[in-house]
């Protein structure tokens, strides 16, 4: 049973920074391509940033030069740090094992507000 469970959800005024983290199990982690996703209020779901099995990461344009994916394979734990953050990063954030987050955790709520 693949199962994902992302934590270090917090409020934090703009220009500040958090590191969450999505601990998993129930597939093979160090072989599968990860991704992050996020929801923010009244919207769908964003494509946020990829880090494929290899190592190589992509982000969407609005969080380039501030986000920064990593993974863990020896934890199974996929991580993004965020850093100078806006208002407009708020969001419930999600790990996902698809690019469209049909397969995601219960996220965790990113709340950037002065």
């Amino acid at each position: 049973q693949v199962q994902l469970v992302e934590s270090g959800g917090d409020s934090v005024q703009p220009g500040g920074s958090l590191r969450l983290s999505c601990a998993t199990s129930g597939f093979v982690f160090g072989l599968s391509d990860m991704y992050w996703v996020r929801q923010a209020p009244g919207k769908g779901l964003e494509w946020v940033s990829t880090i494929t099995f290899g190592g190589l990461r992509t982000y969407t344009d609005s969080v380039k030069g501030r986000f920064i994916i990593s993974r863990d394979n020896a934890k199974k734990t996929l991580y993004l740090q965020m850093s100078t953050l806006k208002h407009e990063d708020t969001a419930r954030y999600y790990c996902a094992r698809d690019p469209a987050g049909v397969v995601r955790g219960q996220g965790t709520q990113v709340t950037v507000s002065s």
